[in-house]
């Protein structure tokens, strides 16, 4: 591997423009065959998930669509002890996190004598969570996403994860969902899972809400479906920026940048420091602990299309152009990382301090995972329990309250050209 340095002041605008745009996914060339399938799914539901998983299953009926409670309790026998413990401690991290997040239930405000005004905040009744599967297990997306639904306090959570061989869920994924309390789960994934979930099935229900990452057939399908039902942001590969001064440890920031193109072979992994020194360093050690990095060819990849090492004139460069990369994760390793914090607008996730690399959000911190990426935090937030509320208004008028507004109501409503909108009020003063 040969990863050097480069200086902001040298990127030219179409260097510029592809560090920002990494690897927004691109799903024009697969749309029309993901509205293809998200039609069929909605005139004759589950047979088209059945024609399309007798690939795994000749066999295969409706019943083999939703998980049992049989196989979640042989799904604990196959997953590692530990692994399951870690799954338990994480989830406490999680829920406890997404709790401080609840709004008070009720507040109202009187805008003047007689109008009283306020807002209810109402969970959603029935949600679906989307989790990855088949060759690649997950379990931390379902707690991830079915913890604040819950916690959102949300009638019914269901989640899809595409099967193996068989028929099979992963077992840690059906162990996560029992841990997180995921009322059912359906072994049907990509598009199939989120129209089923979309528009519901003879076996599937219909959801408000379908949250939860996935490839790019999988952000086409919410993106399809969105309208019908509510849809988390679209997600693309995982991305992570790393900001850092001349305290930063190059080691620390050379493990880092690696861990997150470690992901796939579109991740991005960049890093900006005032530190020429720093820059050079973290480059030695990636280049030459590169042969003996496993997966390299996915490391070869990320490293190569959407990985750079950028130095920065100042801090104020550098935080510059790190809130205009808007990452999903930013790293923030300088000498005081609060204040640093203060000027930074657009991130998904933000890891304070050479002691919380972004693996640990990943899992077990208690902040989700579940962010958005492709410049997206500039209008997105990560997945929260806001995701799972609506929070409709009220107001009570009094008969002074209504007749002091009388006229301002019926100017405008005149004036918009709604005469009855204006009978409506003047009908309550004859």
């Amino acid at each position: 591997m040969n990863l050097k340095p480069e200086k902001i002041d040298d990127l030219g605008p179409e260097k510029r423009k592809a560090v920002m745009e990494r690897s927004m996914e691109d799903i024009s060339s697969i749309y029309e065959d993901v509205r293809k399938i998200v039609e069929d799914v909605k005139k004759r539901g589950d047979a088209v998930s059945l024609e399309h998983y007798r690939k795994h299953k000749d066999s295969i009926t409706q019943s083999d669509l939703e998980v049992t409670k049989e196989e979640t309790d042989e799904a604990y026998k196959q997953v590692n002890p530990k692994v399951v413990d870690a799954l338990k401690t994480a989830a406490r991290n999680i829920t406890r996190f997404h709790k401080a997040q609840i709004e008070r239930e009720m507040w109202s405000i009187e805008v003047r004598e007689g109008i009283l005004a306020g807002r209810i905040t109402r969970p959603m009744d029935i949600v679906g969570c989307y989790i990855p599967g088949g060759t690649a297990a997950y379990p931390s997306s379902i707690l991830m996403t079915v913890l604040p639904a819950k916690v959102a306090g949300v009638g019914q959570i269901v989640a899809v994860t595409p099967p193996s061989k068989g028929m099979v869920a992963n077992p840690a994924t059906l162990v996560s969902a029992d841990i997180a309390g995921c009322d059912r789960i359906f072994k049907v994934g990509g598009p199939w899972g989120v129209a089923g979930l979309a528009f519901g099935t003879e076996t599937m229900p219909r959801v408000d809400k379908i949250v939860g990452p996935g490839n790019k057939y999988v952000t086409a399908a919410k993106m399809l479906v969105y309208g019908q039902v509510d849809i988390d942001s679209p997600a693309g590969p995982s991305e992570a920026l790393i900001l850092s001064d001349e305290t930063g440890d190059p080691e620390l920031i050379a493990v880092d940048f690696l861990s997150q193109v470690e992901h796939d072979p579109d991740s991005a992994a960049v890093l900006v420091t005032i530190s020429e020194k720093i820059a050079e360093d973290v480059c030695d050690i990636i280049n030459r602990e590169f042969d003996t990095l496993p997966r390299k060819e996915i490391f070869e990849s990320s490293l190569s299309k959407h990985s750079y090492v950028l130095t920065a004139r100042d801090m104020e460069q550098a935080i510059e152009f790190t809130n205009e990369y808007a990452a999903e994760h930013l790293q923030i390793m300088t000498q005081d990382p609060f204040i640093t914090l203060n000027k930074i607008r657009h991130a998904g996730s933000i890891f304070l301090g050479p002691y919380a690399p972004v693996p640990v959000g990943d899992y077990a911190s208690g902040t989700n995972h579940v962010l958005p990426t492709g410049q997206c935090a500039r209008m997105f937030s990560g997945l929260s329990v806001d995701d799972f509320i609506k929070k409709p208004t009220f107001q009570y008028l009094s008969r002074k309250g209504l007749e002091d507004l009388k006229d301002v109501v019926v100017t405008l409503a005149e004036e918009e050209g709604l005469p009855i909108h204006a009978r409506a009020i003047k009908a309550r003063f004859k």
